[in-house]
C-alpha cells in the first residue's frame, strides 16, 4: 500500500509537471507569434514631404514629386547630363526625387558639435531628427527611455560622403571616421538616446529597411527589446549612382518609376528617410500607445544561385511571399493590396508580377482580385528607404480605407500574363473592398544583392481604433534653434468645450520657441481651411467639438519638456493664432505667459487662509474631466468628517447664504486643500 502511495504521488507531480511544461511551451510559442504594434512613424522625402500624413496627402492628390538635380551639393550638375547612354562619366537623366534641404541639421539639439557634424554623413543626421520624431508622435518623452532595452535597427544602402572629401582638413580629421561608418547609422542613435537593446545596422541594399522592421520583430518577440525603431535612410551625396546605372541603361530617361506599364524604362533614384516605431500588441495596450497598424507576419530569404547576382528570382519571391503569409497565419485570399517593389523596370517588374500572380492571384473570390500599387511611381525609387516608405503609405490606406492611384502606367505590361491570376493594377484611385475581415495589405522589397523581404500588415483592432490618435500636425524646424518633430498624436477623445485652454511650448533656446509658435500658427490655420476628403486622414470637424486647439494642447503636453518654455491662453482658434503670432514676432501678448524652467527642486506651499473665493475652480470643475475627478476623490475622503458635502460650499452660488461659509476658517481650510 505504501508503494502504491508513492506511486500515486509520483505520478502526480510527473503529470503537474508535464502540463506545467506545455504551458511554458504554448506561452513561448504564442510569444513567438505576437503580433507586432506600430505605434509611430516618421519621415522625410521628396517633393518636400515632412511627415507621414503630407506623404499620405501627396499620394492621395496623385501628385508626382520628381525634380531636378540639386544645386546644392556641388554635383556638377550644368556638366553631368549626357542624353547618350554610353557617354562616360554622364548621366541620361537629370531627374530624380531630392531631399533638397537634406545639409540642413541642428546639432547642438542632439550635443554634437558643429565641426562634427560637419564630418557626419547626412544619413546619420536624418535618423537622428526622425527618430526623435517617432518617439514624441507616440507620445513619448525620448528622455524617459534612457538605459531601456529600446532596439535600433537601421538600414543603408549606400555611403558615398566620405568619398566627397578628396582632402580631409586637418579640423575634420578626428571624425570622418565615425561620421560616415555605416555601423554608427544605428550606434549613434542608442549612443544620443542611451538605449540598451540590440542596436544593428542593416545593408541589404533596397530591401533594408523591411529587413530592419522583420529583425526588430525577431527583437521584441524574443524578449531582447521591449521597443524598437526600424527604418532606413539614403541620401546621395554624390551623382555615382546616377552615372553607374546609365551604363547599366538601368535608368528612367525622365526619372519616373513607371511600376509595371508597359512604357516603364528604368529605375529612377530618389532619396529619403522612414522611422517606424514598434512593440508587441499587447505592451502597446498596456502601455496606452496608439496602434497605427499591426505587423502580423513577415519573411525574410535569398535568391541563391539564380541566373546573376543581380538579377531577381521569381521563385525566390513566391517563396518569401508564402512563408510570410505562413508566419501571419492567413492564406492569400485574406489579404487584400500588396504595395509592391515596382521599380519601373523591364527585367524586375514581370518577375514580381508574376510571382504575385502565382501566389496571391490565385484562388480568389472573383470579385475581389488583389489590388496592386507602388509608391515609387509618386516619389521615385528611394532605396534603403523605399521599404519603410511604402509601409508608411500602407498604413494610412489601411486606416482610411483608400488605395491610392499608381501614376505612369499607360497601359499593363505585356510581358506578364495577367490572365494567370486575380491581380489588378491600381490604375485609379478605389475604396477599399469591404470583406467584413480586418484589412490587410502586404510590402515587398527586394535587394541587388538578392535579399528578398515581405511584410503582412493588418488593421489596426477596433478597440485600438477606437482610441487612436487623430493626428495633430505641428512643424519640424531644423535650423540651428533647437526644435526638431514638432508633430504628435492625440487621443480622439480629446474633446474642446470652448473654455480657455493651456497651449504649451518649450524649447532648448526662446529662438526656438519663437519657431515653434510660427510653425503651429501656420499648421493651424491650414488645418482650419482644410475640406473634408475622406481620404484626409487627419480631417478637423470642428463642430464636433475635435478642434484643433484642444489636440494641438494636447499633444504639446506629451512632448519633452525644456527649459525655455511658454503658454499659450486660448479661448478659440482666433485668441490661439493672435497670441502664437505675437510669441513668434516677439511681441508682449497678455495670453502668453513666457519662461524659464528652474532646474531646482519643486516645492508645494499651502497658503492658508486668505486666497478663498466663493465657486473658485468651479470652470475648470465643469470643464477639465481629470481635474474633477481627482476633486471629487479627495472631497469624497473630506466629506467623511465634514457635517456637509465640501463641494456645496466650495461651489456654492456666490449669491446664496452658502457661498458666505467659504470664509469661515472651518470651512477655508478643507476647501482650498482640497482645490
Amino acid at each position: 500500500m505504501a508503494d502504491d502511495a508513492k506511486l500515486r504521488e509520483y505520478l502526480k507531480r510527473a503529470l503537474s509537471d508535464a502540463r506545467t511544461a506545455q504551458k511554458r511551451l504554448r506561452e513561448v510559442e504564442s510569444s513567438r507569434r505576437e503580433p507586432i504594434a506600430i505605434v509611430s512613424m516618421a519621415c522625410r522625402l521628396p517633393g518636400s514631404v515632412s511627415t507621414p500624413e503630407e506623404l499620405w496627402d501627396l499620394v492621395v492628390a496623385e501628385r508626382d514629386a520628381i525634380g531636378e538635380f540639386p544645386t546644392n551639393r556641388g554635383w556638377p550638375v550644368d556638366d553631368l547630363y549626357d542624353p547618350d547612354p554610353g557617354a562616360a562619366g554622364k548621366s541620361y537623366t537629370r531627374h530624380g526625387g531630392f531631399l533638397y534641404d537634406a545639409a540642413e541639421f541642428d546639432p547642438e539639439f542632439f550635443g554634437i558639435s558643429p565641426r562634427e557634424a560637419v564630418a557626419t554623413d547626412p544619413q546619420q543626421r536624418l535618423l537622428l531628427e526622425t527618430s526623435w520624431e517617432a518617439f514624441e508622435r507616440a507620445g513619448i518623452d525620448p528622455t524617459t527611455l534612457r538605459g531601456s532595452r529600446t532596439a535600433v535597427f537601421a538600414g543603408i544602402a549606400g555611403q558615398d560622403y566620405a568619398a566627397r572629401l578628396h582632402e580631409i582638413p586637418a579640423e575634420l580629421e578626428a571624425y570622418v571616421g565615425l561620421g560616415t561608418l555605416g555601423s554608427v547609422l544605428s550606434g549613434r542613435i542608442s549612443y544620443t538616446f542611451g538605449f540598451e537593446g540590440p542596436s544593428v545596422t542593416v545593408d541589404t541594399a533596397c530591401s533594408s529597411s523591411l529587413v530592419a522592421l522583420h529583425l526588430a520583430a525577431q527583437a521584441l518577440r524574443s524578449g531582447e527589446a521591449d521597443l524598437a525603431l526600424a527604418g532606413g535612410v539614403a541620401v546621395m551625396s554624390s551623382p555615382a549612382p546616377f552615372i553607374e546605372f546609365s551604363r547599366q541603361r538601368g535608368l528612367s530617361a525622365d526619372g519616373r518609376c513607371k511600376a509595371f506599364a508597359a512604357s516603364a524604362d528604368g529605375t529612377g533614384w530618389s532619396e529619403g528617410v522612414g522611422v517606424l516605431l514598434v512593440e508587441r500588441l499587447s505592451d502597446a495596450q498596456r502601455n496606452g500607445h496608439p496602434i497605427l497598424a499591426v505587423l502580423r507576419g513577415s519573411a525574410v530569404n535569398s535568391d541563391g544561385a539564380s541566373n546573376g547576382i543581380t538579377a531577381p528570382n521569381g521563385p525566390s519571391q513566391q517563396r518569401v511571399i508564402r512563408t510570410a503569409l505562413a508566419n501571419a497565419r492567413l492564406s492569400p485570399a485574406e489579404v487584400d493590396a500588396v504595395e509592391a517593389h515596382g521599380t519601373g523596370t523591364s527585367l524586375g517588374d514581370p518577375i514580381e508580377a508574376q510571382a504575385i500572380l502565382a501566389t496571391y492571384g490565385q484562388s480568389r473570390p472573383d470579385d475581389r482580385p488583389l489590388w496592386l500599387g507602388s509608391l515609387k511611381s509618386n516619389i521615385g525609387h528611394t532605396q534603403a528607404a523605399a521599404g519603410a516608405a511604402g509601409i508608411i503609405k500602407t498604413v494610412f490606406a489601411l486606416r482610411n480605407g483608400f488605395l491610392p492611384r499608381t501614376l505612369h502606367v499607360d497601359e499593363p505590361t505585356p510581358h506578364v500574363d495577367w490572365s494567370s491570376g486575380s491581380v489588378e493594377l491600381l490604375r485609379e484611385s478605389r475604396p477599399w473592398p469591404e470583406t467584413g475581415a480586418p484589412r490587410r495589405a502586404g510590402i515587398s522589397a527586394f535587394g541587388v544583392s538578392g535579399t528578398n523581404a515581405h511584410i503582412i500588415l493588418e488593421q489596426a483592432p477596433a478597440a485600438a481604433a477606437a482610441i487612436s490618435p487623430g493626428v495633430v500636425d505641428g512643424a519640424g524646424v531644423v535650423d540651428g534653434t533647437g526644435v526638431v518633430g514638432e508633430r504628435a498624436d492625440v487621443l480622439a477623445e480629446s474633446t474642446w468645450t470652448g473654455a480657455p485652454v493651456l497651449v504649451p511650448l518649450s524649447g532648448r533656446s526662446p529662438q526656438a520657441v519663437r519657431d515653434q509658435a510660427r510653425h503651429l500658427a501656420a499648421h493651424l490655420r491650414e488645418r482650419l481651411g482644410r475640406g473634408g476628403d475622406p481620404a484626409s486622414a487627419d480631417h478637423v470637424d470642428v463642430e464636433s467639438g475635435r478642434a484643433p486647439v484642444a489636440e494641438l494642447a494636447a499633444a504639446l503636453a506629451t512632448r519633452t519638456a525644456f527649459a525655455h518654455r511658454a503658454v499659450a491662453i486660448a479661448d478659440d482658434e482666433a485668441t490661439l493664432l493672435s497670441a502664437l503670432d505675437n510669441l513668434a514676432d516677439g511681441q508682449p501678448d497678455r495670453s502668453v505667459v513666457i519662461g524659464v524652467a528652474d532646474p531646482g527642486p519643486v516645492a508645494f506651499l499651502f497658503s492658508g487662509q486668505g486666497s478663498q473665493r466663493p465657486r473658485m475652480g468651479h470652470e475648470l470643475y465643469d470643464t477639465h474631466p481629470i481635474y474633477r475627478a481627482a476633486l471629487d476623490e479627495v472631497a469624497a475622503a473630506l466629506d467623511q468628517h465634514l457635517d456637509r458635502p465640501l463641494l456645496s460650499v466650495l461651489h456654492a452660488d456666490p449669491d446664496s447664504p452658502d457661498a458666505d461659509l467659504i470664509h469661515h476658517t472651518a470651512w477655508t481650510q478643507p476647501t482650498l486643500f482640497a482645490l
